[in-house]
């Protein structure tokens, strides 16, 4: 039976960028929604949106339903953190990366089992084997590392055998289940998975395991702080990455002269009715 999780969205509104409600403000609220949310075993999604989010969701219409019937969004990255403050809302960059290690400890401490769906054998079973040594009682519910069919929509979907995955978490007993596949795949799989698992929260998280395992390096500390991974990933990716981060830097350029403008033109706005309502 599919499960309809709008209505049990949050109550706080959150800020909209693009269209997207971001309604998780920081790194530790989202780690204390999602770890309090599956110890009452209710299902939920939680998306982490940034700019090549943004990017893919002008063309693609199924990113963008799964967008809208998103539990919870955090901010990933300082473009968007910076877009929200235009609009006076304070966010905090959380990532994905950023969450799995607080969420498996908070798991292993209350005994929660925990599934991981990707992203491929090798890194799977490094990250694990780091994850289970770091949090003594962490409990690997189950895992998995499909070969995902190509495109990223109703025919990735179609393609596969969607039921018995969903048999596979449930029978588990996970209460989390980490989506480690890339966007748009991840979340559009999380989505149709919640549907089918109410019991389970799905986690969408990026390169997360891959940096755990080694497989891939993150950018240092101070990188990320002085916001500058954008600029370490370039630069260990650069054919890969190069196409996606100009779109990006365009769609940012686009939105903050929007943006500024709409701050700027707001007091006058805002003050018209002063002078005309009495």
């Amino acid at each position: 039976m599919l499960n309809d999780r709008n209505q049990a969205k949050p109550a706080s509104p959150g800020v909209s960028i693009e269209g997207v409600r971001i309604n998780l403000p920081t790194l530790h609220a989202a780690a204390d929604q999602a770890i309090r949310r599956a110890a009452r075993g209710e299902g939920f999604t939680l998306f982490t949106v940034n700019l090549d989010h943004l990017v893919k969701l002008a063309s693609n219409e199924a990113f963008r339903g799964v967008y809208r019937r998103a539990t919870y969004v955090t901010a990933d990255g300082w473009p968007v953190v910076w877009l929200a403050g235009r609009k006076n809302a304070k966010l905090e960059r959380a990532t994905g990366a950023d969450l799995v290690e607080p969420l498996c400890q908070a798991a292993a401490d209350r005994d929660l089992g925990v599934y991981f769906v990707g992203p491929g054998p090798k890194a799977q079973a490094g990250a694990l084997e780091k994850l289970t040594q770091r949090f003594k009682g962490l409990r690997i519910a189950g895992a998995e590392a499909p070969q995902l069919p190509s495109g990223a929509g109703p025919a990735m979907l179609a393609a596969m055998d969607l039921e018995a995955m969903a048999q596979r978490i449930n029978a588990s007993d996970a209460r989390i289940c980490f989506v480690s596949l890339g966007a748009p795949k991840q979340e559009i799989l999380a989505d149709a998975l919640a549907a089918r698992c109410p019991g389970v929260g799905f986690i969408c998280v990026g390169a997360a395991l891959d940096f755990i395992s080694g497989q891939a390096q993150r950018a240092p500390r101070w990188m990320q702080q002085g916001k500058l991974e954008w600029f370490w990933r370039l630069a260990n990716d650069p054919r890969r990455l190069a196409v996606r981060y100009a779109e990006c830097a365009m769609l940012f350029a686009v939105l903050a002269i929007g943006a500024t403008a709409a701050q700027v033109a707001s007091p006058v706005t805002a003050s018209e009715p002063r002078g005309v309502l009495r």
